[in-house]
Protein backbone atom coordinates (compact mmCIF):
# COMPACT_ATOMS: atom_id res chain seq x y z
CA UNK A 1 0.00 0.00 0.00
CA UNK A 2 1.21 3.48 -0.85
CA UNK A 3 -0.43 4.98 2.18
CA UNK A 4 -3.59 5.31 4.13
CA UNK A 5 -6.16 8.08 3.87
CA UNK A 6 -8.93 8.98 6.24
CA UNK A 7 -12.23 8.94 4.41
CA UNK A 8 -15.28 10.86 5.47
CA UNK A 9 -18.37 8.79 6.27
CA UNK A 10 -20.58 8.58 3.19
CA UNK A 11 -23.41 10.51 4.86
CA UNK A 12 -21.08 13.31 5.96
CA UNK A 13 -19.47 13.53 2.53
CA UNK A 14 -22.85 13.67 0.82
CA UNK A 15 -23.92 16.43 3.22
CA UNK A 16 -20.76 18.39 2.38
CA UNK A 17 -21.45 18.08 -1.35
CA UNK A 18 -25.07 19.15 -0.84
CA UNK A 19 -23.89 22.15 1.18
CA UNK A 20 -21.53 23.24 -1.60
CA UNK A 21 -24.35 22.88 -4.14
CA UNK A 22 -26.63 25.04 -2.00
CA UNK A 23 -23.92 27.69 -1.62
CA UNK A 24 -23.22 27.73 -5.37
CA UNK A 25 -26.94 28.23 -6.04
CA UNK A 26 -27.03 31.02 -3.45
CA UNK A 27 -24.01 32.68 -5.08
CA UNK A 28 -25.66 32.44 -8.51
CA UNK A 29 -28.87 33.98 -7.17
CA UNK A 30 -26.89 36.75 -5.50
CA UNK A 31 -25.10 37.47 -8.79
CA UNK A 32 -28.43 37.87 -10.59
CA UNK A 33 -30.00 40.02 -7.86
CA UNK A 34 -26.98 42.31 -7.41
CA UNK A 35 -26.74 42.81 -11.15
CA UNK A 36 -30.41 43.77 -11.25
CA UNK A 37 -30.04 46.11 -8.25
CA UNK A 38 -26.66 47.39 -9.51
CA UNK A 39 -24.85 46.88 -6.24
CA UNK A 40 -21.43 45.21 -5.71
CA UNK A 41 -21.55 41.42 -5.85
CA UNK A 42 -19.47 40.98 -2.67
CA UNK A 43 -21.93 43.03 -0.63
CA UNK A 44 -24.73 40.73 -1.74
CA UNK A 45 -22.65 37.68 -0.79
CA UNK A 46 -22.01 38.87 2.76
CA UNK A 47 -25.65 39.84 3.26
CA UNK A 48 -26.78 36.47 1.89
CA UNK A 49 -24.33 34.72 4.21
CA UNK A 50 -25.71 36.64 7.19
CA UNK A 51 -29.20 35.44 6.27
CA UNK A 52 -28.06 31.78 6.23
CA UNK A 53 -27.55 29.91 9.48
CA UNK A 54 -25.30 26.89 9.81
CA UNK A 55 -28.32 24.89 10.98
CA UNK A 56 -30.01 25.56 7.63
CA UNK A 57 -27.20 23.86 5.69
CA UNK A 58 -27.06 20.07 5.12
CA UNK A 59 -23.56 19.94 6.65
CA UNK A 60 -21.63 22.40 8.83
CA UNK A 61 -19.01 24.26 6.84
CA UNK A 62 -16.76 27.22 7.58
CA UNK A 63 -13.47 28.99 6.99
CA UNK A 64 -10.39 27.03 8.01
CA UNK A 65 -7.34 29.27 8.70
CA UNK A 66 -4.99 26.72 7.09
CA UNK A 67 -7.09 26.68 3.92
CA UNK A 68 -7.14 30.49 3.88
CA UNK A 69 -3.37 30.77 4.33
CA UNK A 70 -2.18 27.95 2.06
CA UNK A 71 -4.82 27.95 -0.68
CA UNK A 72 -6.85 31.14 -0.88
CA UNK A 73 -4.05 33.67 -0.29
CA UNK A 74 -1.71 32.31 -3.03
CA UNK A 75 -4.59 32.26 -5.51
CA UNK A 76 -5.61 35.85 -4.75
CA UNK A 77 -2.03 37.15 -4.99
CA UNK A 78 -1.07 35.16 -8.10
CA UNK A 79 -4.27 36.07 -9.96
CA UNK A 80 -3.65 39.77 -9.34
CA UNK A 81 0.04 39.50 -10.33
CA UNK A 82 -0.40 37.73 -13.68
CA UNK A 83 -2.93 40.38 -14.73
CA UNK A 84 -0.51 43.23 -14.01
CA UNK A 85 1.29 44.65 -17.03
CA UNK A 86 4.71 45.83 -15.88
CA UNK A 87 5.04 48.11 -18.91
CA UNK A 88 1.99 50.08 -17.69
CA UNK A 89 3.57 50.54 -14.27
CA UNK A 90 6.77 52.17 -15.50
CA UNK A 91 5.34 55.67 -15.87
CA UNK A 92 3.77 55.49 -12.39
CA UNK A 93 6.40 53.47 -10.53
CA UNK A 94 7.46 56.39 -8.29
CA UNK A 95 4.04 57.11 -6.73
CA UNK A 96 3.30 53.38 -6.52
CA UNK A 97 6.60 52.65 -4.73
CA UNK A 98 6.12 55.60 -2.39
CA UNK A 99 2.56 54.63 -1.43
CA UNK A 100 3.16 50.87 -1.20
CA UNK A 101 6.35 51.22 0.84
CA UNK A 102 6.66 54.22 3.20
CA UNK A 103 2.94 54.90 2.73
CA UNK A 104 1.91 51.52 4.15
CA UNK A 105 4.31 51.77 7.10
CA UNK A 106 3.27 55.34 7.98
CA UNK A 107 -0.44 54.60 7.59
CA UNK A 108 -0.19 51.40 9.67
CA UNK A 109 1.71 53.21 12.45
CA UNK A 110 -0.87 56.01 12.70
CA UNK A 111 -3.74 53.52 12.55
CA UNK A 112 -2.20 51.36 15.30
CA UNK A 113 -1.92 54.35 17.64
CA UNK A 114 -5.53 55.37 17.00
CA UNK A 115 -6.80 51.79 17.48
CA UNK A 116 -4.88 51.57 20.76
CA UNK A 117 -6.42 54.81 21.98
CA UNK A 118 -9.89 54.34 20.51
CA UNK A 119 -10.55 50.64 21.14
CA UNK A 120 -8.11 49.85 23.94
CA UNK A 121 -6.41 47.02 22.06
CA UNK A 122 -3.06 45.78 23.32
CA UNK A 123 -0.16 47.05 21.22
CA UNK A 124 0.65 43.80 19.41
CA UNK A 125 -3.00 43.31 18.45
CA UNK A 126 -3.43 46.96 17.42
CA UNK A 127 -0.35 46.64 15.16
CA UNK A 128 -1.68 43.46 13.55
CA UNK A 129 -5.12 44.97 12.88
CA UNK A 130 -3.62 48.20 11.52
CA UNK A 131 -1.51 46.28 8.99
CA UNK A 132 -4.48 44.16 7.93
CA UNK A 133 -6.54 47.31 7.38
CA UNK A 134 -3.92 48.97 5.15
CA UNK A 135 -4.79 46.56 2.32
CA UNK A 136 -7.06 47.97 -0.39
CA UNK A 137 -9.61 45.87 -2.25
CA UNK A 138 -8.80 46.60 -5.89
CA UNK A 139 -11.88 44.78 -7.18
CA UNK A 140 -14.32 47.22 -5.56
CA UNK A 141 -12.36 50.29 -6.68
CA UNK A 142 -11.94 49.16 -10.29
CA UNK A 143 -15.66 48.25 -10.38
CA UNK A 144 -16.41 51.87 -9.49
CA UNK A 145 -14.02 53.05 -12.21
CA UNK A 146 -15.87 50.97 -14.80
CA UNK A 147 -19.18 52.66 -14.00
CA UNK A 148 -17.61 56.15 -14.09
CA UNK A 149 -14.63 56.68 -16.45
CA UNK A 150 -11.36 57.82 -14.89
CA UNK A 151 -7.93 58.63 -16.36
CA UNK A 152 -5.97 55.49 -17.20
CA UNK A 153 -2.94 56.63 -15.18
CA UNK A 154 -5.03 56.87 -12.01
CA UNK A 155 -6.42 53.36 -12.55
CA UNK A 156 -2.86 52.07 -13.04
CA UNK A 157 -1.70 53.71 -9.78
CA UNK A 158 -4.61 52.18 -7.87
CA UNK A 159 -3.96 48.69 -9.28
CA UNK A 160 -0.19 48.87 -8.81
CA UNK A 161 -0.33 50.27 -5.29
CA UNK A 162 -2.88 47.67 -4.21
CA UNK A 163 -0.79 44.84 -5.66
CA UNK A 164 2.45 45.86 -3.95
CA UNK A 165 0.97 47.06 -0.67
CA UNK A 166 -0.56 43.59 -0.29
CA UNK A 167 2.94 42.12 -0.30
CA UNK A 168 4.39 44.76 2.02
CA UNK A 169 1.49 44.42 4.48
CA UNK A 170 1.87 40.64 4.59
CA UNK A 171 5.60 40.97 5.32
CA UNK A 172 4.85 43.40 8.16
CA UNK A 173 2.15 41.07 9.50
CA UNK A 174 4.55 38.11 9.46
CA UNK A 175 7.08 40.17 11.46
CA UNK A 176 4.39 41.17 13.98
CA UNK A 177 3.36 37.52 14.28
CA UNK A 178 6.99 36.46 14.82
CA UNK A 179 7.43 39.14 17.50
CA UNK A 180 4.29 37.89 19.26
CA UNK A 181 5.41 34.25 19.17
CA UNK A 182 9.01 34.97 20.20
CA UNK A 183 8.14 37.64 22.74
CA UNK A 184 11.14 39.86 21.91
CA UNK A 185 12.02 42.48 19.31
CA UNK A 186 15.07 44.54 18.41
CA UNK A 187 15.49 47.03 15.57
CA UNK A 188 18.39 45.09 14.11
CA UNK A 189 16.40 41.86 14.16
CA UNK A 190 13.46 43.63 12.52
CA UNK A 191 15.63 45.01 9.70
CA UNK A 192 17.15 41.57 9.22
CA UNK A 193 13.73 39.94 8.95
CA UNK A 194 12.53 42.56 6.45
CA UNK A 195 15.66 42.06 4.35
CA UNK A 196 15.33 38.27 4.37
CA UNK A 197 11.61 38.46 3.64
CA UNK A 198 11.89 40.85 0.68
CA UNK A 199 15.18 39.76 -0.85
CA UNK A 200 14.67 36.05 -0.19
CA UNK A 201 11.07 36.14 -1.40
CA UNK A 202 12.05 38.15 -4.48
CA UNK A 203 14.89 35.79 -5.42
CA UNK A 204 12.67 32.73 -4.89
CA UNK A 205 9.88 34.24 -6.98
CA UNK A 206 12.29 35.19 -9.78
CA UNK A 207 13.87 31.74 -9.81
CA UNK A 208 10.63 29.79 -9.93
CA UNK A 209 9.05 32.31 -12.29
CA UNK A 210 11.89 31.99 -14.83
CA UNK A 211 11.83 28.22 -14.41
CA UNK A 212 8.17 28.34 -15.33
CA UNK A 213 9.01 30.50 -18.37
CA UNK A 214 11.38 27.78 -19.57
CA UNK A 215 8.77 25.08 -19.08
CA UNK A 216 6.18 27.14 -20.95
CA UNK A 217 8.35 26.90 -24.06
CA UNK A 218 8.02 23.11 -23.94
CA UNK A 219 4.24 23.13 -23.52
CA UNK A 220 1.77 23.73 -26.30
CA UNK A 221 -1.62 23.08 -24.73
CA UNK A 222 -3.74 25.14 -22.39
CA UNK A 223 -4.58 22.39 -19.88
CA UNK A 224 -0.92 21.55 -19.13
CA UNK A 225 -0.17 25.27 -18.82
CA UNK A 226 -2.98 25.67 -16.29
CA UNK A 227 -1.63 22.79 -14.21
CA UNK A 228 1.85 24.34 -14.31
CA UNK A 229 0.68 27.77 -13.12
CA UNK A 230 -1.38 26.22 -10.31
CA UNK A 231 1.62 24.17 -9.19
CA UNK A 232 3.94 27.20 -9.31
CA UNK A 233 1.55 29.50 -7.42
CA UNK A 234 0.79 27.08 -4.60
CA UNK A 235 4.27 25.52 -4.58
CA UNK A 236 6.04 28.89 -4.39
CA UNK A 237 4.01 29.78 -1.32
CA UNK A 238 4.90 26.51 0.42
CA UNK A 239 8.60 26.73 -0.46
CA UNK A 240 8.70 30.31 0.81
CA UNK A 241 7.27 29.20 4.15
CA UNK A 242 9.76 26.35 4.39
CA UNK A 243 12.72 28.65 3.66
CA UNK A 244 11.56 31.37 6.06
CA UNK A 245 11.20 34.08 3.39
CA UNK A 246 8.09 36.05 2.43
CA UNK A 247 5.78 33.64 0.62
CA UNK A 248 3.58 36.55 -0.46
CA UNK A 249 6.46 38.40 -2.13
CA UNK A 250 7.65 35.16 -3.77
CA UNK A 251 4.20 34.42 -5.25
CA UNK A 252 3.82 38.07 -6.30
CA UNK A 253 7.17 38.14 -8.14
CA UNK A 254 6.60 34.72 -9.73
CA UNK A 255 3.19 35.88 -10.95
CA UNK A 256 4.65 39.06 -12.45
CA UNK A 257 7.38 37.09 -14.26
CA UNK A 258 4.93 34.51 -15.60
CA UNK A 259 2.31 37.06 -16.60
CA UNK A 260 4.77 39.30 -18.42
CA UNK A 261 7.23 36.77 -19.88
CA UNK A 262 5.75 33.26 -20.03
CA UNK A 263 2.35 34.40 -21.29
CA UNK A 264 4.04 36.51 -23.97
CA UNK A 265 5.66 33.37 -25.41
CA UNK A 266 2.39 31.43 -25.40
CA UNK A 267 -0.12 31.39 -28.22
CA UNK A 268 -3.09 33.69 -27.92
CA UNK A 269 -5.54 30.82 -27.39
CA UNK A 270 -3.48 29.43 -24.48
CA UNK A 271 -3.13 32.89 -22.96
CA UNK A 272 -6.89 33.54 -23.18
CA UNK A 273 -7.59 30.17 -21.54
CA UNK A 274 -5.08 30.79 -18.74
CA UNK A 275 -6.38 34.26 -17.97
CA UNK A 276 -9.97 33.00 -18.00
CA UNK A 277 -9.09 30.16 -15.63
CA UNK A 278 -7.34 32.45 -13.14
CA UNK A 279 -10.12 35.00 -13.36
CA UNK A 280 -12.57 32.25 -12.45
CA UNK A 281 -10.27 31.01 -9.65
CA UNK A 282 -10.01 34.48 -8.13
CA UNK A 283 -13.74 35.01 -8.50
CA UNK A 284 -14.45 31.66 -6.83
CA UNK A 285 -12.13 32.35 -3.90
CA UNK A 286 -13.70 35.77 -3.33
CA UNK A 287 -17.17 34.23 -3.56
CA UNK A 288 -16.54 31.61 -0.90
CA UNK A 289 -14.64 33.95 1.43
CA UNK A 290 -17.41 36.54 1.50
CA UNK A 291 -20.18 33.95 1.67
CA UNK A 292 -18.48 31.99 4.46
CA UNK A 293 -17.82 35.20 6.38
CA UNK A 294 -21.52 35.97 6.37
CA UNK A 295 -22.30 32.45 7.59
CA UNK A 296 -19.64 32.46 10.32
CA UNK A 297 -20.51 35.82 11.85
CA UNK A 298 -23.57 36.05 14.06
CA UNK A 299 -25.73 39.03 12.99
CA UNK A 300 -26.21 40.11 16.63
CA UNK A 301 -22.46 40.12 17.28
CA UNK A 302 -21.84 41.90 13.98
CA UNK A 303 -24.41 44.57 14.83
CA UNK A 304 -22.81 45.07 18.25
CA UNK A 305 -19.35 45.60 16.69
CA UNK A 306 -20.44 48.20 14.13
CA UNK A 307 -19.50 51.14 16.45
CA UNK A 308 -16.01 49.62 16.79
CA UNK A 309 -15.91 49.13 13.03
CA UNK A 310 -16.71 52.81 12.48
CA UNK A 311 -13.85 53.74 14.83
CA UNK A 312 -11.55 51.39 12.90
CA UNK A 313 -12.59 52.94 9.57
CA UNK A 314 -12.01 56.43 10.95
CA UNK A 315 -8.59 55.31 12.23
CA UNK A 316 -7.35 53.83 8.98
CA UNK A 317 -8.75 56.72 6.95
CA UNK A 318 -6.88 59.21 9.14
CA UNK A 319 -3.76 57.10 8.68
CA UNK A 320 -4.39 57.13 4.94
CA UNK A 321 -4.85 60.91 4.87
CA UNK A 322 -1.60 61.57 6.76
CA UNK A 323 0.31 59.25 4.42
CA UNK A 324 -1.20 60.16 1.02
CA UNK A 325 -1.20 63.96 1.10
CA UNK A 326 2.29 64.54 2.64
CA UNK A 327 4.05 61.82 0.61
CA UNK A 328 2.51 62.86 -2.70
CA UNK A 329 3.32 66.51 -1.90
CA UNK A 330 6.97 65.50 -1.49
CA UNK A 331 6.74 63.47 -4.70
CA UNK A 332 5.98 66.69 -6.57
CA UNK A 333 9.60 67.85 -6.03
CA UNK A 334 11.08 64.87 -7.95
CA UNK A 335 8.29 63.76 -10.27
CA UNK A 336 5.18 65.05 -11.96
CA UNK A 337 2.68 65.89 -9.18
CA UNK A 338 -0.60 64.00 -9.00
CA UNK A 339 -3.76 66.16 -9.19
CA UNK A 340 -5.35 66.75 -5.80
CA UNK A 341 -8.62 65.21 -7.03
CA UNK A 342 -6.76 61.97 -7.76
CA UNK A 343 -5.47 62.00 -4.21
CA UNK A 344 -9.04 62.33 -2.90
CA UNK A 345 -9.93 59.14 -4.81
CA UNK A 346 -6.89 57.30 -3.42
CA UNK A 347 -8.07 58.13 0.10
CA UNK A 348 -11.79 57.53 -0.20
CA UNK A 349 -11.21 54.51 -2.44
CA UNK A 350 -9.41 52.75 0.41
CA UNK A 351 -12.07 50.01 0.48
CA UNK A 352 -11.41 46.78 2.38
CA UNK A 353 -12.03 43.33 0.92
CA UNK A 354 -11.44 39.60 1.02
CA UNK A 355 -7.67 39.70 1.57
CA UNK A 356 -8.09 41.63 4.83
CA UNK A 357 -10.52 38.98 6.07
CA UNK A 358 -8.23 36.17 4.92
CA UNK A 359 -5.30 37.65 6.85
CA UNK A 360 -7.45 38.12 9.96
CA UNK A 361 -8.35 34.44 9.88
CA UNK A 362 -4.67 33.48 9.51
CA UNK A 363 -3.66 35.20 12.78
CA UNK A 364 -2.24 32.85 15.45
CA UNK A 365 -4.78 31.61 18.00
CA UNK A 366 -2.58 32.85 20.86
CA UNK A 367 -2.84 36.50 19.76
CA UNK A 368 -4.60 38.51 22.51
CA UNK A 369 -8.23 39.14 21.58
CA UNK A 370 -7.99 37.16 18.34
CA UNK A 371 -11.72 36.42 18.09
CA UNK A 372 -12.48 40.07 18.79
CA UNK A 373 -10.05 41.03 16.03
CA UNK A 374 -11.60 38.64 13.50
CA UNK A 375 -15.11 39.94 14.19
CA UNK A 376 -13.86 43.54 14.13
CA UNK A 377 -12.15 43.06 10.76
CA UNK A 378 -15.23 41.31 9.33
CA UNK A 379 -17.58 44.10 10.42
CA UNK A 380 -15.10 46.76 9.26
CA UNK A 381 -14.88 45.16 5.80
CA UNK A 382 -18.67 44.92 5.59
CA UNK A 383 -19.22 48.57 6.60
CA UNK A 384 -16.41 49.66 4.28
CA UNK A 385 -17.84 47.73 1.33
CA UNK A 386 -21.36 49.06 1.87
CA UNK A 387 -20.42 52.63 2.78
CA UNK A 388 -17.34 53.36 0.71
CA UNK A 389 -18.02 50.82 -2.03
CA UNK A 390 -21.50 52.16 -2.86
CA UNK A 391 -20.60 55.85 -2.55
CA UNK A 392 -17.28 55.69 -4.44
CA UNK A 393 -18.87 55.89 -7.95
CA UNK A 394 -20.83 58.95 -6.79
CA UNK A 395 -17.65 60.61 -5.50
CA UNK A 396 -15.68 59.83 -8.67
CA UNK A 397 -18.50 61.25 -10.76
CA UNK A 398 -18.69 64.41 -8.64
CA UNK A 399 -14.95 64.98 -8.96
CA UNK A 400 -15.27 64.96 -12.78
CA UNK A 401 -11.94 63.26 -13.33
CA UNK A 402 -12.63 62.82 -17.06
CA UNK A 403 -14.33 65.26 -19.38
CA UNK A 404 -17.55 64.04 -21.04
CA UNK A 405 -16.93 62.55 -24.46
CA UNK A 406 -18.56 64.54 -27.26
CA UNK A 407 -18.36 61.53 -29.58
CA UNK A 408 -19.99 59.27 -27.00
CA UNK A 409 -22.83 61.78 -26.60
CA UNK A 410 -23.41 61.57 -30.35
CA UNK A 411 -23.18 57.77 -30.46
CA UNK A 412 -25.68 56.97 -27.70
CA UNK A 413 -28.80 58.56 -29.33
CA UNK A 414 -27.91 56.83 -32.61
CA UNK A 415 -27.61 53.53 -30.74
CA UNK A 416 -30.99 54.14 -29.16
CA UNK A 417 -32.55 54.70 -32.60
CA UNK A 418 -31.00 51.50 -33.98
CA UNK A 419 -32.09 49.35 -31.02
CA UNK A 420 -35.64 50.74 -30.98
CA UNK A 421 -36.17 50.60 -34.76
CA UNK A 422 -34.84 47.06 -35.13
CA UNK A 423 -36.97 45.86 -32.22
CA UNK A 424 -40.02 47.41 -33.90
CA UNK A 425 -39.14 45.72 -37.19
CA UNK A 426 -38.86 42.37 -35.42
CA UNK A 427 -42.32 42.87 -33.90
CA UNK A 428 -43.73 43.79 -37.33
CA UNK A 429 -42.40 40.49 -38.73
CA UNK A 430 -44.08 38.58 -35.91
CA UNK A 431 -47.40 40.36 -36.54
CA UNK A 432 -47.21 39.67 -40.27
CA UNK A 433 -46.41 35.97 -39.78
CA UNK A 434 -49.28 35.56 -37.30
CA UNK A 435 -51.75 37.19 -39.72
CA UNK A 436 -52.46 40.11 -37.41
CA UNK A 437 -51.11 42.73 -39.84
CA UNK A 438 -51.91 43.27 -43.55
CA UNK A 439 -48.90 43.09 -45.84
CA UNK A 440 -49.28 46.62 -47.31
CA UNK A 441 -49.29 48.16 -43.84
CA UNK A 442 -46.35 45.97 -42.83
CA UNK A 443 -44.31 47.19 -45.80
CA UNK A 444 -45.12 50.83 -45.14
CA UNK A 445 -44.23 50.70 -41.44
CA UNK A 446 -41.19 48.51 -42.06
CA UNK A 447 -39.87 51.02 -44.64
CA UNK A 448 -40.30 53.95 -42.23
CA UNK A 449 -38.25 52.15 -39.57
CA UNK A 450 -35.68 51.13 -42.19
CA UNK A 451 -35.21 54.80 -43.09
CA UNK A 452 -34.45 55.56 -39.42
CA UNK A 453 -31.97 52.68 -39.31
CA UNK A 454 -30.23 53.80 -42.50
CA UNK A 455 -29.91 57.36 -41.25
CA UNK A 456 -28.47 56.27 -37.90
CA UNK A 457 -26.06 53.79 -39.48
CA UNK A 458 -24.76 56.43 -41.89
CA UNK A 459 -24.06 58.85 -39.04
CA UNK A 460 -22.39 56.10 -37.01
CA UNK A 461 -20.24 55.15 -39.99
CA UNK A 462 -19.07 58.73 -40.31
CA UNK A 463 -18.20 58.86 -36.61
CA UNK A 464 -16.21 55.61 -36.80
CA UNK A 465 -14.41 56.77 -39.96
CA UNK A 466 -13.53 59.95 -38.10
CA UNK A 467 -12.12 57.79 -35.28
CA UNK A 468 -9.94 55.90 -37.74
CA UNK A 469 -8.66 59.08 -39.41
CA UNK A 470 -7.84 60.89 -36.16
CA UNK A 471 -6.29 59.38 -33.07
CA UNK A 472 -8.59 59.62 -30.06
CA UNK A 473 -7.13 60.26 -26.63
CA UNK A 474 -10.29 60.07 -24.53
CA UNK A 475 -10.53 56.97 -22.36
CA UNK A 476 -14.31 56.71 -22.65
CA UNK A 477 -14.33 56.54 -26.45
CA UNK A 478 -11.61 53.89 -26.57
CA UNK A 479 -13.31 51.88 -23.84
CA UNK A 480 -16.66 51.94 -25.63
CA UNK A 481 -15.27 50.88 -29.00
CA UNK A 482 -13.00 48.24 -27.49
CA UNK A 483 -16.00 46.79 -25.67
CA UNK A 484 -17.96 46.74 -28.94
CA UNK A 485 -15.17 44.96 -30.81
CA UNK A 486 -14.80 42.49 -27.94
CA UNK A 487 -18.44 41.45 -28.31
CA UNK A 488 -18.09 41.10 -32.08
CA UNK A 489 -14.89 39.03 -31.90
CA UNK A 490 -16.40 36.82 -29.19
CA UNK A 491 -19.50 36.27 -31.33
CA UNK A 492 -17.31 35.29 -34.30
CA UNK A 493 -15.30 32.91 -32.16
CA UNK A 494 -18.43 31.26 -30.76
CA UNK A 495 -19.92 30.78 -34.24
CA UNK A 496 -16.71 29.20 -35.56
CA UNK A 497 -16.41 26.83 -32.58
CA UNK A 498 -20.04 25.77 -33.04
CA UNK A 499 -19.41 25.11 -36.73
CA UNK A 500 -16.39 22.94 -35.88
CA UNK A 501 -18.37 20.95 -33.31
CA UNK A 502 -21.17 20.36 -35.83
CA UNK A 503 -18.69 19.21 -38.48
CA UNK A 504 -19.40 22.13 -40.81
CA UNK A 505 -15.78 23.31 -40.76
CA UNK A 506 -12.55 21.31 -40.42
CA UNK A 507 -10.55 22.10 -37.30
CA UNK A 508 -7.33 22.94 -39.18
CA UNK A 509 -9.04 25.71 -41.18
CA UNK A 510 -10.82 27.20 -38.17
CA UNK A 511 -7.76 27.08 -35.91
CA UNK A 512 -5.78 29.85 -37.64
CA UNK A 513 -8.78 32.18 -37.78
CA UNK A 514 -9.59 31.59 -34.09
CA UNK A 515 -5.96 32.33 -33.29
CA UNK A 516 -6.27 35.69 -35.09
CA UNK A 517 -9.44 36.45 -33.11
CA UNK A 518 -7.65 35.64 -29.84
CA UNK A 519 -4.84 38.03 -30.78
CA UNK A 520 -7.40 40.75 -31.46
CA UNK A 521 -9.15 40.07 -28.14
CA UNK A 522 -5.88 40.30 -26.24
CA UNK A 523 -5.06 43.63 -27.91
CA UNK A 524 -8.24 45.21 -26.56
CA UNK A 525 -8.28 47.03 -23.25
CA UNK A 526 -10.29 45.57 -20.38
CA UNK A 527 -13.85 46.80 -19.95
Amino acid sequence: MLGQSVALPSGEFQGLVNTLIVLLLVATTVALVTRWLRIPYVIGLVLAGLAITKQALPESIGLNPDVILNLFLPILIFEAAINTDISRLRSTIKPITLLAGPGVILSAAITAILLKLGLGLVWITACAVSVILTITDTVSVIAAFRSVPVPGQLATIVEGESLFNDGVAMVLLSIITAVHLQGTFTLGEGIKQVFIAFVGGGVLGLGLGYLCVGLFRQLDDALSSILLTVAVSLGTFQIGQALGVSSAIAVLVAGLVIGNLAFRQSSASIKVTLLSFWEYAGFGVNTFIFLFVGIEVEPNILWATIPSALIAILAYQIGRIFSIYPLLFLLGFVDRPLPIRWQHVLIFGNVKGSLSMALALSLPFSLPGRMQVVTLVFSTVLVSLVGQGLSLPWLVKRLRLSKPSSVRQEIEPLQLNLIAAKAAQEELRNLLQSGSLPKFLYEELFASYQARIASSEEKLRNLYNHRIDYELNELEERSYLDGLYRRLYTAEKGAINDAVLKGLLPDEIAKSYVEELNEKLLSLKDD
